[in-house]
């Protein structure tokens, strides 16, 4: 049963609002929610500016589109040229690492915690968290609607077709991912080696 929030009246709401401003973590919550939806050039540049203060790192020519939702962003690193799609959502607790070039397309998901369930003798919402960390390589296209669990890699090169399931498992560097859950259905570099003979012959 989820647990309710006690009541504490509108003297005792306001302290809790003082303390959460006093957080960073939850400070920036309040934040991405009016920074969130400011639509055109002066939503991206306010975004880029403010946002990229509270990363763990941040690299040049962030953009972040509307929508976007981050959750313990001081756990997440994105390198250069780093593009946050429309309605992306990232839970980045557990640790998120993104690399340089990453595009993701809109509605996509990245999760680094999950519940524990092995105990059958407590409920779920009462038995913690997994923390899991997630690391996307350099030259990576999510197109939409990816949702990648944690404890997942994917290195450098991959593309991940829409709607696509990631779970843990070894991927190649520049495959072609696709599925729920997901598979490699082709590989980039042997696409290539394949046209390069073509050629020749």
């Amino acid at each position: 049963m989820a647990q309710e929030m006690p009541k504490k009246g509108f003297v005792g709401t306001l302290k809790e609002v003082y303390w959460e401003l006093c957080r960073p973590n939850d400070r920036f919550d309040y934040l991405q929610f009016f920074l969130g939806e400011i639509p055109g050039y002066l939503g991206l540049l306010w975004r880029k500016k403010i946002y990229s203060r509270h990363f763990k790192s941040a690299g040049k020519n962030l953009t972040v589109y509307q929508g976007v939702r981050i959750r313990n962003i001081h756990c997440m690193s994105v390198g250069d040229d780093v593009y946050l799609g429309l309605e992306n959502n990232f839970q980045a607790g557990g640790g998120l690492t993104i690399g340089d070039r990453v595009a993701f397309g809109p509605g996509c998901k990245v999760w680094t915690i999950n519940h524990k369930f092995d105990d059958l003798e407590t409920p779920i919402m009462e038995q913690g968290y997994d923390f899991k960390p997630v690391s996307i390589g350099n030259d990576v296209w999510l197109a939409a609607n990816v949702f990648i669990m944690p404890g997942v890699e994917i290195p450098d090169g991959c593309i991940i077709a829409a709607g696509s399931v990631i779970g843990v498992k070894k991927y190649p560097p520049y495959s072609i991912i696709s599925g729920n859950p997901a598979r490699v259905i082709g590989n980039r570099l042997k696409n290539k080696e394949k046209e390069e003979s073509e050629d020749k012959s």
